[in-house]
Parts: structure tokens; sequence; C-alpha cells
């Protein structure tokens, strides 16, 4: 059955395009003046125009008044132009159940981004969270729509409050990094509906965002970026939207479809809709001009809207308040930490009762402030969290730290930056690299271009300004010598946006040939002091930021592997308190691959280790989500789920370690004791090999599988502990509403029952008791952050409208509410429901 609907839908996906291209812009009035703009355009400027250049650039056209449009990546920071703030990962946001937070950080982020004169960043990502191991989660903003759309939505005003435009993304289903460009996300009708679009729904109908960017994956056999389905009738059609649809770096396969399907904008350059593929559609009457200048009247409407006609320097005149930025950076991780495991109430740490503290684990220091790929921000104030906890427990407490193993990376920033590679010329040497390009990406043909670099730490200009080399789509060998000072073991590290390889005396170490942000590798070995070795490096361009770095580093001779482990179990052995500082990083989880379930570096290994030392070990753990803790969860009394922080984030750590920050953090996300476990394993992999991967958990994901599981989670959905404890008390809901239009009004009491400040997430599910479509057990439908002195009592209240109650049915492709039985769940969790209601609809 699914077969023959995805065929229909594929089919009416295919024919629908011309019947929608100019639905949502003759439904709404045309400025004259932007009209006239129009007009005046030629029609190659019209066609150069939606396609973007210079990598983030919208181009301008001075003669017509349009300004050029600068744009830099997010969603955690202003990227692309050197160091920003770092601000928590995105599952941190939501983790914080804070809408205030979330448009704190939004405004944040378009703080900073204004007073670099960015009109637009790329940000929020709202993609749901499948499955622990999607390399960009981190990203994300959890598992269930309702939270992901509102903390989005929050995000969005923040940000478009200050006069940048925000940009949804990625629209929709990418769920997995592993070969996102050719791998279609399938799924039945409902599904898309209830799981995988609210959250840009509320973005776009909330969160007003005045940018959607499409995805890299097909849905259903069609690219993203080419589905008049989503973009026409979804998202301009039925929802409204009114801002412009562009698409993620190099996720465009086919120019005409992707104009006719309703794609305003191709990022980073026109690759696709040009003119040698459009012009000639125009011209044959395959399509017609007015699908063009809807798109430009998009942009330029958006243009007006946000001032930038007016004012096309947005920092010009603008101070940017530096200590509300830090500050929000910090409360966002604050809020965003979740401790998992308290046991013994070993926490929160008394500084008068300790005197040693060992920090264990490749962690500690330097500062892990986010996961890699494109949303990595180079944070102004790193902060460690050895250093954080020094900071907070003060000078009576000593502090010591040991990485415990041998990772390699991530780097120092200086590796990069070396000059220890040379070339012969007339027989002498002379410190760089030669460098021959080569049109396309496959290093074939003609030297189009041979240049020499004094070292190999280049990025987009230093590519862009030589003449004959393309803007993208251009591949380059650098070859060069390194010779050893002294034997011993060496790290060979690069990173690259796109594809690299590295050879070692024609021997490959490095294969990362690929499209991708700008990801790292590394290679360790022993090298011959005074040894010369040939290094070659093949790097392709294929579109968005340019860079290849290289950098050889001496492994620390003093320290073998088994000195690391020694020195690390006497660390444990004479301190009071462990503090394991574990998980993954910008280098082992990020954009462009799936991560491991299991953390890298044998740091279980290195847990249990330690755990036959000292009984009072912490965790400490960094992750975009859950990992495999079976082998060690049991061996340790705290556990503290620090996701990605940002720059001082660790100092949020050591503040809830020791008290002084009350934890108040809740799982976006299930997390379950085995990878195995979880709804979605079954359908994740593309295990025959086709490109395709159907969804048959369906809506069934998440909490709303383990509602109806006889198995049991780790951690459910919604749990975080607290230092304090809360009472939850009088329910107050209808017993009965005859009109589902009216909102609907519920009260309960949360009270709290302990000695120390607080904050509690009220969360509100919805169970519908009687469907004729099978439907989850419960479904989270409002939640609200509280803050409570001890003793303290409020009354929360939330208003739930026909959303709330419906579901999406799929014979009549419309949301619909069944009258009947429905009750109201309101708890600390999904698997903690402290009071509930019964509520009749007619």
């Amino acid at each position: 059955m699914f077969k023959l609907w995805r065929r229909v839908f594929q089919i009416l996906c295919l024919t629908l395009p011309l019947i929608f291209s100019n639905l949502a812009g003759a439904s709404r009035s045309r400025d004259p003046w932007i009209e006239k703009i129009i007009q005046a355009m030629t029609l190659e400027e019209k066609v150069d125009f939606i396609g973007g250049y210079r990598a983030f650039h919208i181009r301008g056209y001075e003669h017509l008044g349009i300004p050029e449009i600068h744009m830099a990546d997010g969603p955690v920071g202003v990227r692309n132009l050197g160091k920003s703030t770092a601000y928590p990962a995105s599952i941190t946001l939501a983790a914080s159940w804070d809408k205030d937070m979330a448009y704190n950080v939004g405004k944040a982020i378009g703080c900073e981004a204004r007073a670099k004169n960015v009109h637009m960043v790329l940000g929020p990502g709202m993609n749901i969270y499948r499955m622990p191991i999607c390399g960009r989660n981190f990203e994300y903003l959890g598992e269930d729509p309702c939270l992901a759309g509102q903390m989005a939505a929050a995000y969005t005003r923040g940000m478009q409050d200050q006069g940048v435009i925000a940009t949804a993304k990625h629209f929709v289903a990418n769920n997995q990094e592993f070969n996102r460009h050719h791998c279609s996300s399938d799924m039945d009708e409902r599904t898309l509906h209830e799981i995988y679009l609210p959250a840009f729904k509320a973005a776009v109908k909330q969160g007003m965002t005045a940018a959607v960017m499409t995805s890299y994956n097909l849905i259903n056999g069609i690219h993203a970026s080419e589905h008049p389905y989503l973009i026409h009738e979804i998202l301009k059609s039925q929802w409204g939207f009114e801002g412009f649809v562009v698409s993620d770096w190099v996720s465009t396969y086919d120019g005409p479809a992707c104009a006719k399907a309703g794609l305003d904008l191709e990022m980073p350059s026109g690759a696709m809709m040009n003119r040698e593929t459009l012009i000639p559609a125009i011209q044959s009457g395959e399509m017609d001009v007015s699908v063009i200048d809807e798109k430009i009247r998009r942009i330029l409407t958006v243009y007006k809207r946000f001032g930038f006609f007016e004012n096309s320097d947005i920092s010009k005149g603008y101070e940017l308040d530096t200590a509300f930025v830090r500050e929000t950076a910090i409360d966002a991780a604050r809020g965003g930490m979740v401790l998992l495991k308290n046991q013994d109430y070993l926490l929160p740490l008394n500084p008068d009762r300790i005197r040693s503290i060992a920090i264990i684990g490749p962690n500690g220091h330097p500062a892990v402030t986010g996961g890699g790929g494109s949303s990595y921000t180079n944070p102004l104030h790193p902060l460690s969290l050895v250093e954080a906890v020094r900071q907070v427990a003060g000078d009576q407490i000593e502090v010591v730290y040991e990485k415990g193993i041998v990772t390699g990376l991530p780097f120092p920033e200086d590796i990069f930056e070396q000059s220890d590679f040379y070339v012969y010329r007339d027989g002498k040497r002379v410190t760089g690299v030669d460098a021959d390009f080569f049109r396309g990406k496959a290093l074939k043909g003609e030297v189009i271009r041979s240049h020499f670099y004094q070292k190999l730490d280049l990025a987009d200009g230093d590519f862009w300004n030589l003449e004959s080399v393309p803007e993208t789509n251009f591949s380059v060998r650098f070859t060069g010598f390194y010779t050893p000072k002294e034997s011993g073991f060496y790290c060979i590290g690069a990173r690259g946006d796109d594809g690299y390889r590295i050879h070692l005396d024609g021997v490959e170490i490095v294969g990362m040939w690929r499209d991708q942000g700008p990801a790292p590798a590394k290679y360790e070995g022993f090298m011959n002091g005074g040894q010369e070795y040939k290094i070659e490096v093949e790097f392709y361009q294929s579109g968005g930021g340019a860079v290849i770095q290289l950098g050889v580093k001496k492994v620390d001779p003093d320290k073998t592997p088994e000195q690391y482990t020694k020195q690390a179990v006497m660390a444990a052995r004479t301190s009071e308190l462990v503090i394991m500082a574990v998980g993954f990083s910008n280098v082992t989880e990020s954009e462009s691959f799936d991560r491991t379930f299991e953390m890298p570096h044998e740091q279980n290994a290195l847990i249990n280790l330690i755990a036959e030392t000292n009984d009072n070990i912490i965790v400490v753990l960094n992750a975009g989500g859950n990992v495999e803790m079976s082998p060690w969860i049991d061996h340790v009394k705290g556990l503290l789920m620090a996701w990605y922080p940002g720059q001082e984030g660790n100092l949020a750590a050591a503040e809830i370690l020791f008290g002084k920050t009350n934890p108040s953090g809740k799982l976006p996300a299930s997390f379950a004791f085995h990878l195995e476990d979880d709804p979605c394993y079954d359908s994740y992999f593309d295990a025959d090999q086709d490109l395709r991967v159907f969804y048959d958990e369906g809506i069934f994901m998440g909490y709303r599988h383990w509602d109806h599981c006889e198995k049991k989670l780790r951690f459910p959905f919604g749990t975080g502990l607290s230092y304090t404890t809360f009472e939850y008390s009088n329910i107050i809901s209808p017993k009965s509403v005859d009109s589902i239009d009216e909102a609907v009004q519920v009260k309960v009491q949360v009270k709290n029952t302990g000695v120390l400040k607080g904050e509690e997430i009220v969360q509100l599910y919805v169970a519908d008791k009687v469907c004729s479509f099978p439907r989850p057990v419960k479904e989270l439908k409002a939640f609200e952050k509280v803050d409570l002195d001890p003793g303290e009592n409020k009354t929360v209240t939330f208003k739930l409208n026909r959303d709330a109650f419906s579901f999406y049915n799929p014979e009549s492709h419309a949301w619909e509410v069944e009258p009947g039985e429905f009750e109201i769940l309101i708890g600390a969790s999904s698997a903690d429901i402290r009071q509930t209601a019964p509520i009749f609809i007619h």
C-alpha cells in the first residue's frame, strides 16, 4: 500500500509545480516600488540574482538600489567571520525547555550578527532527533515537534527583533548524515505531518521566520530543493509563508526543477539555477518568467520588511552589548544541563568538606565547546572544565588534571599555522608547498593554474583571488616535504571543506573525499628524525566555503599511552573525588557523518579503570544525545549531561557540581539502554543500499513508542533531577467543551517543597482515549518553566487550542478532531505524571 501511495505522491509532486507557482504571490498585494525594480531588471540580472555568490552573499545591483546581503552560519553563533561568541549547542537550549531563554539566545546571536553587518543567520536548526547517532543532532531541538517548534519560534522572534533574518532549517526530514545528498527519507503522509513538519510550521506561523532552508536529502524520492508538494503546497500555500526559500549549500541537482518547485535562492552560487539552464527553459515556454519574478519579489519583500533598502549596513552606529551576549551564552548552559544521576546525594559538592579533586578525561582541557561542521563557532572566551572547576572551587581545594588517554585531537589552533613544509627551488629548500589546480573535482585534465603557498592554512580568498581558478567545482593537489627534527610519534592533522586526502610517501593516510563542512581528520604514526617525507594533499571544492589546513605535531614524547593511564589512576587514588570529563567533541561528532553510539578513544574502559580506584566518581558528559552507558553507569555516583556547553558553559557545569546553580534542565529526547532498543534502529540504516530509508516506526518514535513498549528507558523524555523537590496539585480543567475552536484553559499548582530555590519544567500532555486512527498514549502539547523559592506555590496556566487535540487524517489530507473523551496529563516528565483530568469534546 505504501509503495502505491508513494508512486501517486511522486506523480502529483511532479505535475503540481506550475499549478502552485504563483499561488502565494497572487494572494498578497504587491509593492509597486518592488515591482518597478523587477521590471527594470534584465532577464540575465534576474537569473543571476537568485544564485548566491562568494559563498555567503546575495549579490547586489547598485544601479537598481538592491544592496548586497551577507549571511553567516548558525545556529549557535555568528560563524565564518573569525572568532565569535560560541553558544551552547541547540540540543542544550532544547533541554532548558525555556522559551524566554530561546528568545534571548536568538536575540544575542542577532545582536552579534548585526554588529558584524550580517543580515541573515542560517538557524535555527530544527530537524527531529530520530536516532542518537545522527551526526547533527546537537544542532537540533530534540525528538518532540511541540518542544522543537516552540523553542524555534521563540529563537526566531528573538533574532528577527534585532533586524536580522532567521533561517529555519533543514526543511525537511534530514535525520541522518550518512549519504545525505542521495538518501531518501521515506514515510507515510501522517508521519510527515505529525512528526517532521510541525516544528517548521511553528517557526513560520508563530516565529514569522523570513527564510526557510531546504535539506540535502530526498523525501519520498524527490530532493527537498525541488519538492513542489513541500515548498509550494505546504509551506507557501497552506501555511502562508511569505518569506523566501533558500537551498542548503550545494544541495541542488536540477535547476529548472528547483525553480518550478518553488526554491527562491540557490546557495552558495547559481550552480543549477543559472543562465544556462533557466533562460532556455523560459525561451522554450517550459517556464514563464513570472516564476523568476516571484522569487525576486519574495526576496526583496523581505529586504523591505527588515529595512535593508534604507540601511544596508546594519552595523553602522550599532553598539554591541558584549556583557549581554556573553552572559546569555552562559545562562543557556546553566538552564540546559541535565543532572541524570545523583547517588547517595553526592551532589552538590560541599567545598568545606573536600580537599582534593581529580579531573580525568580527554574533555577536561582544552575546552570542548561545540560539535563539528558548519555550526562550529571559534569561541571568543573558551573556558575548559578544569579551569572552571578551579575557578568555582577556590584555592582551598586542590584540583589536578590528567587526560588519561591519547587522542591527538582536538588540536591547538596553532598546529595549522606551522610552516614546516618545504619544496625545492634550484636545489635549495624553500618553506611552503606547491599547488596545481584543475577544473572539476577529480584532479584530471590540464593544470589550469600553479601556485606556491608558504603554508597550508588556506580559506576562501586564498583560492578565489587566483586568476583562472573558479569559485566552485575545482580541485587542487598540494605537494611538499617534511623532515621531523627527532624520532617519535607524530600526528598529521588536517581540516577541509570540502573533500581531501593525504598521502605520506605515496600511501594514503587520511581519506575524507566527500562534500562536507569544515571537517577534521588525523593520522598518528612513528616518524624518523632527519628523514625526509613527501606529503601530498588532494583537495576539491564543491561549494560553500573553501578550507584546507594541514599541520604536523609531535605527540608528547614524555608519555606513552600506558603512562597517560598510570598517571590518571594515581591522580584518582590520591584524590577524594573524581570528575570524569568524557564524551565526544567537534572532531568525533559532526556534520557530514554519523557518530558511534559508544564513546570514542576507549573512554568506557578509562571510566571503569578509575572506578576501581575511587568510589566517588561524577561523569560530565559531552554529546549531542544518548551514548552507550551500560559499561560504566553503575560504577559512578553522578552523571551530568553537559551536551556541548559553548564557550564558557563549563562554568555552568562547575556551578551545578558545587550547588551554586540548581540544575533545571530536562531531557529533550528519550535515552534508551541500548541502541538496538530504539524504535528506529531497524529502519535507520540503508541496509539494502537502495538509497531509501523508510520510517517504519511512523508516528510512534521517541516517547510515543516507549509509552507502548514493555521495555523500559534508562532516562525517559522530560527527565531531569534537581537539588530541591516539587509537588503538583489542584489541576483545574473543564470537564467538557462544546467548541474546540475556543481556547481550553488548564491550571495546575506547583510547589517547591525543598529547601533550595529551583526551577521546574511543567509538562502538559494530551491523550485521545478513543480514535478511529491509532494514536500515541499521550503527546506533549504545552510546557512552562517556573522558578520557585523554597515553600513557594505558583499556579501555572496553559491555554490549549484545536491543535492540542487534533491528528492528521491521511484519508482527508487534513487535521481533524474527533469528538469524544480526552485526558489532560501534567507531570515532571513523560514517565512521571502527577495530575490528570478528563475532558470531553463534543
